[in-house]
């Protein structure tokens, strides 16, 4: 089992590249290397293969990233299932994961991050839970989207050492996670993480 992540930036003529593409492809680095791993094309849109469990995480770190930049969002797709065939590129490989992330992706009318798998009671459920927490996501400030993406990548760290490298008190710190849901994000997270562990 593996999961694509398909995605594209929403708005992005509004914003210059030069601005959120190489903040996208460190986040997407950070997964592998490209283009076996993960690929930019058409200029706004990419994919990503990653460990299914490790999915979600990977699109709300993308969201932040994406969000931290005015006037610019990112839609997401999570397609979970096979891969039956390997090319040296992502955008050539396929399998059921490819097939679910693409159709997922065409879906995307009102919500800007689903998923779908082989397991249908999972997707109805999880697909609810996302809706209802993007009403936070889609609404984070840019303030709100780095201080969720340097949390996310530091969950070592506590709250007065996000406050030192954020150059920023303890208490904006806990402030601005309860604005941004961080709490109920990590909930989700890990409710996901499980399930998909005992699925897949």
């Amino acid at each position: 089992m593996t999961s694509i992540i398909t995605g594209d930036i929403i708005n992005s003529k509004k914003s210059s590249p030069k601005l959120w593409l190489q903040a996208l492809k460190t986040i997407l680095n950070s997964y592998g290397n490209s283009p076996l791993i993960w690929e930019i094309y058409r200029g706004d849109s990419f994919q990503l293969e990653i460990e299914p469990k490790n999915a979600l995480k990977a699109c709300i770190l993308i969201k932040a990233t994406i969000k931290q930049f005015e006037n610019i969002d990112v839609r997401l797709a999570i397609g979970i299932g096979d891969k039956t065939y390997k090319s040296d590129k992502i955008t050539e490989s396929n399998g059921s994961a490819f097939v679910n992330s693409g159709e997922c992706f065409e879906s995307l009318k009102k919500t800007t991050l689903a998923i779908k798998s082989p397991f249908d009671e999972f997707d109805t459920t999880i697909n609810i839970m996302l809706e209802l927490a993007q009403l936070i996501i889609n609404n984070w400030t840019s303030t709100s989207a780095i201080l969720v993406k340097t949390t996310l990548e530091n969950p070592d760290l506590n709250q007065n050492q996000l406050a030192e490298i954020l150059e920023r008190t303890q208490g904006n710190i806990s402030q601005g996670l309860k604005r941004a849901g961080y709490d109920e994000i990590s909930k989700l997270l890990h409710y996901y993480k499980t399930q998909i562990q005992n699925l897949c």
